[in-house]
């Protein structure tokens, strides 16, 4: 099988940068385009260069329809409005499209999911093999584990990241909720402030912090009666979800149409 082609949208963004880098340093997959938001200061520059690497002669543009005419698939980790925008084009050329943007309300979710039944989608919120088995094992832990332990998710992100919680930590309170029974939206914590009562038995709690340049770090934790049990993982360079984004769209090629998580990649589904 040839190469396969693919788009980077937000290339000029730090993920997208990290894409254009992770395609360049792996085999099966060759840069097609990059994709940056109308307006941009960065249109028509290098993705190359602004990636650290040699001049690809590969532009930015804000030419999605243009640039993927050709292409086999995009990896998108943009913002939810330029997500949605991108889902309908890459529904109409039959591309893959790997979705690992962040902060996606319900309707924005539905809109993806309402073209995975001609289109092939691999969505998460975390591309890391380390957080889906994370997850994998929250889920199990969560099953295990009565209402008498209270769950509590922490997670810190770089000063810049601007939607909360993250991605990652609603992925890893769903585990949570589905290894309970139970939905998320229905038994969620979030933002305690002031006098707040006394904890609800059976509610996921977040809180999320924020600086620096962490790339994410998120620990679950399960606190029963005199013990504590905390799962935890660090991600020490964004590389390792571009890499994992670069995996899952290598998988998806030639998949039939679907909606797919990083649980089908990696083999996690049946957890």
């Amino acid at each position: 099988m040839s190469d396969m082609r693919l788009i980077v949208a937000g290339a000029g963004g730090r993920m997208g940068r990290a894409l254009v880098r992770a395609i360049a340093e792996s085999k099966g997959a060759v840069l097609a385009g990059a994709l940056e938001a109308p307006g941009s200061e960065l249109l028509g520059k290098d993705a190359g260069v602004l990636a650290g690497l040699p001049a690809n002669d590969i532009k930015l543009s804000a030419d999605l329809w243009a640039m993927s005419k050709d292409a086999d698939g995009i990896l998108d980790f943009t913002v939810p409005a330029a997500t949605i925008a991108n889902v309908a084009i890459a529904a109409q050329r039959g591309i893959v499209h790997v979705v690992g943007t962040t902060g996606l309300s319900g309707s924005d979710n539905a809109v993806i999911k309402s073209v995975t039944n001609r289109a092939v989608v691999v969505q998460s919120g975390n591309m890391s093999l380390g957080v889906n088995l994370l997850a994998a094992v929250v889920k199990r832990v969560a099953k295990a584990l009565d209402e008498s332990f209270d769950i509590e998710i922490v997670e810190t992100h770089h000063r810049m990241k601007v939607d909360a919680p993250s991605g990652t930590a609603l992925m890893l309170g769903q585990a949570a909720a589905s290894g309970r029974g139970v939905t998320l939206d229905e038994h969620s914590e979030r933002g305690r402030d002031g006098i707040t009562g006394a904890r609800r038995p059976g509610n996921i709690g977040f809180a999320s912090l924020r600086g620096g340049t962490v790339a994410g770090d998120h620990s679950v934790t399960f606190l029963g009666p005199f013990e504590r049990l905390t799962l935890s993982h660090q991600a020490e360079d964004r590389m390792l979800f571009a890499h994992g984004a670069l995996k899952a769209a290598l998988w998806a090629h030639g998949k039939p149409p679907g909606h797919y998580s990083m649980a089908d990649v990696l083999g996690l589904s049946d957890i």
